[in-house]
């Protein structure tokens, strides 16, 4: 089933638990994320960044490949461009047909982040799409320290933003921060500050940089509100330790063969990741996560 983000977020909002974003490069990545959706019962959201299209493949085939499998499943699949830094990108993701666009501003003082998540939401929503804002900065974990809460989400600002701008769900700075964290570093997450941003927003909130954050702080940050985490670092690192040990174990293994081994390693990192936020089993309890799009 393809749906809509905005619609599957709402119901993860309203019941309590969190959806995996999981970044896809690839017609492999993209069909074990689905068949673990599948063999959880769970709905998920497939990422893919800018980036991501421009250095493993076009949109205009990425694209209405990841459609036809998210159509073909019996859970509900959203497909969401991460990342979207300029108006061009969007809309031409929006024309491929993502049922989500995530533009990410924050980087540019208030008004302009305000100006700039406006444009894309007006536009998104007059297409029947949802849109995705950041507000406070998430940066590259190679330079956290835990320390610089200048960047993190102010609450009374972030009630102005969500009410400006009409985006449908809103990321978070609260300590995390993108890609690998330096060797032993878990990050301390600002929970007290997540708790206010939920009661006064009373909306779906989102996760980035959640890779190496901990299994207790990723609980605890959907128990305090969070209802979609952004998941590539971990999964990528994930796939690629199962690749080399594979080729070490099995030196003359057929490509084929690898691809397939690499599949069902992240199958198992996918399904496992569902169960601890949640989205396990919710589309059994409730089959009414969204209408299906076109």
């Amino acid at each position: 089933m393809y749906v809509s983000m905005k619609d599957m977020l709402w119901h993860a909002h309203q019941h309590h638990y969190a959806v995996m974003a999981i970044n896809c490069v690839n017609m492999e990545q993209a069909k074990a994320i689905i068949e673990s959706a599948e063999e959880e019962s769970s709905p998920v959201i497939i990422n893919i960044s800018p980036r991501q299209l421009k250095a493993h493949g076009y949109g205009y085939i990425m694209v209405p490949m990841i459609q036809a499998l998210a159509k073909q499943a019996s859970v509900p699949v959203a497909f969401n461009l991460d990342h979207g830094a300029n108006f061009e990108d969007i809309a031409q993701a929006l024309k491929w047909g993502f049922s989500s666009v995530m533009i990410d501003a924050s980087s540019y003082d208030f008004e302009e982040n305000i100006r700039r998540t406006s444009m894309v939401s007006t536009l998104a929503h007059s297409l029947g799409k949802s849109c995705e804002a950041e507000l406070g900065h998430v940066g590259l974990a190679a330079n956290a320290d835990g320390q610089n809460i200048d960047y993190y989400t102010h609450v009374m600002q972030a009630k102005e933003f969500v009410e400006r701008t009409g985006c449908d769900c809103l990321a978070v700075a609260i300590g995390t921060a993108h890609g690998a964290y330096p060797k032993g570093m878990i990050p301390q997450l600002d929970f007290e500050r997540l708790t206010q941003l939920k009661h006064a927003l009373n909306m779906p909130l989102v996760l980035h940089g959640g890779s190496g954050a901990g299994e207790e702080n990723i609980q605890k940050a959907v128990a305090c509100g969070i209802n979609k985490i952004n998941v590539c670092t971990d999964l990528m690192k994930h796939a690629k330790e199962a690749l080399i040990k594979t080729l070490a174990d099995e030196p003359d293994i057929e490509y084929m063969e690898l691809n397939m081994a690499v599949e069902d390693a992240m199958k198992d990192f996918i399904k496992a990741y569902m169960r601890f936020i949640g989205s396990s089993q919710q589309y059994i309890f409730d089959k009414h996560i969204g209408p299906e799009l076109d």
